[in-house]
């Protein structure tokens, strides 16, 4: 009995001790704006949110680039692609809902069928009448679900990177996913957050995990623990998991372009396969050395196919 008490109280110690280390609580838009989001960042109203986005580059391209992030990231991860394209393309790039700075919806509600219907009102409110769409990841099945809802007419082409839609069989899931998903250790994660932790998921989804900086870590960081992010975080992953109405791939009709990183472990290069088999006319890229957003991780030359892309449409 005595050495039972003992193992409990020393769990117990063990327990507080680490919340005490790695104690994150939610933290404000308007303290985490100051960094991460001087000009040209703006916020506007859509769908009741007040949306963090930037919109940049020509402002009489007929067809801009509309930029979607993936899970848990943000805007920020596409500033390499905005300085190789701005100079002669429009490029909007936004914190999808439940992500970035725009942070939560109104209602919790994070289904794919939203997320349409929050790209259908951005786009209206932006008054852009033709677009290109491009995404990683979760930002990817966006994109492709975006570009079956809407007329035709307003989808000039479609970039896929490393984009989500087919069910998921994961090679490898960075922790922070996995936690996510795990009841007491996500109400654990509300209120903690080890930076190691976002370190170890970051390195996990390069293909060089030398490339994950101080920096970096700090972004993701910080964007995580916006207030509402990470209960965000659990029902995104509840409300639209990987898999369903993935026959509809077929149905898409619009110039794409399947960029992937040959080392992804969390969507792997099978999945780009499978888009490319089932997008009619598409062209598939793939990139020797890169991860799960190797957009990010090499813009140079990813950016470079998106431009040659971009010439034949």
């Amino acid at each position: 009995m005595k050495r039972l008490s003992f193992v409990v109280a020393a769990t117990a110690l063990l327990l507080v001790g680490f919340v005490i280390a790695t104690w994150a609580p939610d933290r404000p838009v308007a303290e985490l704006a100051v960094r991460w989001a001087p000009a040209p960042s703006r916020f506007i109203e859509v769908e009741g949110m007040q949306v963090h986005l930037r919109d940049e580059g020509v402002r009489e391209d007929p067809s801009p680039i509309v930029l979607l992030h993936g899970t848990s990231s943000s805007l920020h991860t596409w500033d390499g692609w905005v300085a190789a394209l701005a100079g002669e393309r429009r490029v909007i790039r936004v914190d999808l809902p439940g992500f970035g700075l725009t942070g939560p919806t109104p209602d919790g509600v994070y289904t794919i069928a939203i997320y349409v219907r929050f790209m259908r009102a951005l786009l209206d409110h932006l008054g852009v009448d033709r677009c290109v769409l491009a995404g990683n990841s979760f930002g990817g099945q966006i994109a492709w679900e975006t570009a079956l809802a809407l007329s035709p007419s307003r989808v000039a082409g479609l970039v896929l990177v490393d984009a989500a839609g087919y069910p998921l069989e994961s090679e490898s899931v960075p922790v922070a996913f996995r936690i996510a998903q795990v009841p007491v250790l996500r109400d654990l994660m509300q209120v903690t957050l080890p930076r190691g932790m976002i370190e170890s998921s970051l390195r996990n989804v390069y293909g060089d995990a030398s490339k994950v900086t101080r920096g970096l870590v700090d972004r993701y960081f910080d964007m995580t623990v916006r207030e509402g992010n990470r209960e965000a975080l659990v029902q995104r992953f509840q409300q639209a998991p990987h898999g369903p109405g993935f026959e509809r791939i077929r149905e898409l009709r619009v110039p794409t372009l399947i960029l992937w990183g040959e080392l992804d472990r969390l969507i792997p290069r099978t999945h780009a396969e499978l888009f490319h088999r089932d997008v009619a006319g598409s062209r598939l890229v793939v990139f020797p050395g890169l991860g799960h957003t190797p957009h990010e991780e090499d813009p140079a030359v990813t950016a470079r196919a998106v431009k040659e892309f971009l010439g034949t449409i």
